[in-house]
């Protein structure tokens, strides 16, 4: 049985007030706790000590498919 490897995706996302967003893949790291500390080793860095909210840590599991019923984008005139 093949066992399942998982990485952790350290991103930050920066919300304007306007509603656009800028999207920051920071790493991909083994561990959660690899991702943790490099989010400590930036945080106060410029653009990132503004808006410290933006982080997000999240496990993606190697060779699964994402996105498998597609998707559908929303626009303000629909």
């Amino acid at each position: 049985m093949r066992t399942m490897k998982s990485v952790w995706l350290l991103c930050h996302v920066h919300a304007f007030d306007d509603g656009h967003e800028d999207v920051k893949l920071i790493g991909v790291f083994e561990t959660a706790a690899e991702a943790a500390n490099a989010r400590a080793r930036i945080a106060n860095l410029a653009g990132f000590k503004d808006s410290p909210e933006g982080f997000s840590i999240d496990e993606h599991r190697l060779g699964v498919i994402g996105w498998l019923e597609g998707y559908v984008t929303l626009n303000d005139d629909t």
